[in-house]
This record gives structure tokens, sequence and C-alpha cells, in this order.
């Protein structure tokens, strides 16, 4: 039997990457720009240039990235897979333009979850798992596409709220049972499949 696989993105799924770019945009926001950059931060489409190249500056200072802060609600998931003895394999997307990324995202691992598996990929829909831990809706569709079976356990974050699929079950920090229940149907589906074969 395959072993039971769950990859666990970081930024705003286990990592605080959304209050760091707010706390440290505003900062260093015009008393002239609207109040307050919220979404604009986030949603870097909607960024007009000026902004996107404020947040790349933020974002490529030393440090920044291995000094997030971690997100209980995400770590709330990771003690539940544990729980179920699953192998934790992180899986997280680094930025071309920000070289440090890279190397300061290992660092935040080995910190917070040592001896975890490191994946940075640029396609997350390539890597193979039963559960993907992740809070951004298109990267759970497209592991789902290749995942018929698979589980996206998705954090709530305010981007995603809206998002429904039926392989997706959100946590938002009081519904650690429904969550659990789920787990374990894919558990259970999963052991009579190779009960079978």
């Amino acid at each position: 039997m395959k072993p039971r696989i769950a990859l666990i993105d970081l930024d705003g799924t286990i990592a605080d990457y959304d209050a760091a770019i707010i706390r440290d945009m505003e900062l260093i926001r015009s008393p002239y720009e609207p109040l307050p950059l919220g979404d604009t931060v986030y949603f870097k489409e909607s960024m007009p240039p000026y902004l996107k190249a404020r947040a790349k500056f933020i974002r490529s200072q030393p440090g920044w990235w291995f000094n997030l802060e971690p997100l209980k609600k995400g770590f709330d998931i990771v003690d539940l897979l544990r729980q179920y003895k699953f192998d934790l394999h992180v899986l997280t997307k680094a930025p071309h333009s920000v070289d440090a990324a890279w190397t300061e995202k290992v660092l935040w691992c080995k910190k917070y979850l040592p001896n975890t598996d490191i994946t940075i990929s640029q396609e997350k829909g390539l890597v193979y798992g039963k559960i993907l831990l992740d809070d951004w809706p298109p990267y759970a569709k497209s592991w789902l596409e290749h995942r018929p079976r698979g589980l996206v356990i998705m954090v709530e974050q305010r981007w995603n709220k809206d998002f429904e699929h039926p392989q997706v079950v959100k946590y938002n920090g009081s519904n650690l049972a429904e969550v659990e229940s789920r787990l374990i149907k894919l558990i259970e589906n999963h052991e009579t499949l190779a009960n079978n074969i």
C-alpha cells in the first residue's frame, strides 16, 4: 500500500504571509493611498505596478520569509494529520523574482516542521499525495484534476470563502470534527480500494 502522504502548503495555510505583507505595506504606505490596502495586497493581479514593486521590495528583505508567523488553524490540521499517521510533505511555490524566498522557506520548515520533506514546485498538480492542505483555490483545482480520490483541506481565508468543491473541506478554526470525519472517510475508502486489488 502506498504511504499516506499529506502535502502541506506554506503561505496562507501554515505561515501567515497575509498579515506580514499587509503590515509591512502599511508601514511604507503613502498618506494619500486608500485605507486599508487589504485585498489589494493579496490579489496581486489587482495591484497597480508601483504596489507590486513595493511588495517585491518587502519580500526581498533578508529574513522576511523566515520570520513569517505560524498560523494556528493550519497547525491544527498538521496535528490532526500526524495523529492519523500521515507522512507530511511541504509543497510550496517560491517566487521566481525573490531568490531568498527559496532558502528561507526551507529554513522556516526546518524551524516549524523539522524532519519534513520539502518540495518547491511551480505546478502543485503534478505532486502525488492523498491530501492537500492549501488555501488557494486555483492550486486546489489543479491538484484535484490529477487526484480524483484526493481530499483538499482548505484553511478558510477571506479569498477562498466562496470556493466550493465536493472534494474540499474547509477548516475555519471551529469545525475540526467535520474535517476529521472527512479524513477518516478518505482513509477508509483508500483501505477498501487497497484490499480489493
